[in-house]
């Protein structure tokens, strides 16, 4: 990948312009049977819808905060980039209270509705279908994002050293198992390091495929899920309840998917 790159969205630039074809991100979700795969090139056209949503939909601005009530998902993924893109913090998990807008899953849309900024819901239902109708306080995102453009471009640059991604750390980092996770707050710059280095750790290089089922409550969740695959020029298989796999049927996933490498928490 390109040593200049210093912001997430700079990763999925130099993925778009390395290979736009192959696969970025595979998604499968184990308790209702979905399977999507994303090459580079549709994941980046949904990112750059996204960014449109967040910058003119939202009017959101560089250095505001969104909340992203969502689980380890595809489209969790989309969000995560397209934040990125707008120089807006993602805070994956966050007190939709103290942010200024919110993405919410459908199990914790009453949640959200602390924030009283934009809201938008989202059904997480395969092939990203809408809500029958939209929730109460929400605009739906399957609705409202299909209409913005398949180009983005910052109306501010977006500055590298800004915070990014706001994300719980992970319990292994903590001095007791029961403190509360304080949440890292990274730069974009730092991402980018930190999700190069966990790359190295993990052995990826450009062509590796890993498999992940970590929850994306932690940075080694989210990470593996995303960030370190973007950054080595690799591939993620993310799943979503792998625990109701069969020692078989994980097997014969990782056969089919031909996944170099593992991160999950057996």
């Amino acid at each position: 990948m390109n040593a200049s790159d210093r912001t997430p969205a700079d990763l999925l630039r130099s993925a778009l312009a390395a290979d736009p074809a192959r696969p970025l991100v595979t998604y499968y979700d184990d308790a209702t049977g979905e399977r999507v795969e994303l090459s580079v090139a549709t994941f980046a056209n949904w990112v750059a819808k996204t960014a449109n949503l967040i910058q003119d939909g939202l009017s959101a601005e560089p250095g505001e905060r969104v909340a992203l009530l969502l689980p380890a998902h595809w489209q969790t993924a989309v969000w995560l980039l397209a934040c990125a893109s707008t120089g807006v913090v993602a805070d994956l998990g966050g007190d939709p209270a103290g942010a200024d807008h919110v993405v919410a899953g459908p199990d914790r849309l009453e949640e959200g509705l602390a924030c009283t900024g934009g809201r938008l819901a989202l059904s997480l239902a395969p092939l990203g279908r809408r809500f029958p109708a939209p929730p109460a306080g929400y605009d739906d995102y399957a609705v409202e994002v299909p209409s913005q453009g398949d180009r983005f471009a910052p109306y501010v640059p977006v500055d590298a050293d800004a915070p990014a991604l706001a994300v719980p750390e992970s319990a292994a980092g903590r001095t007791e198992p029961t403190e509360p996770a304080e949440p890292a707050e990274l730069t974009g710059a730092e991402l980018v390091e930190r999700a190069r280095s966990d790359a190295r750790r993990r052995g990826l290089e450009p062509g590796s495929r890993l498999l992940s089922g970590l929850a994306w409550d932690s940075w080694e969740g989210v990470s593996a899920g995303l960030y370190a695959p973007l950054a080595a020029g690799g591939s993620v298989v993310l799943c979503r309840h792998l625990d109701r796999l069969t020692p078989e049927a994980l097997a014969a996933r990782i056969e089919s998917e031909r996944a170099t490498h593992r991160a999950d928490a057996s």
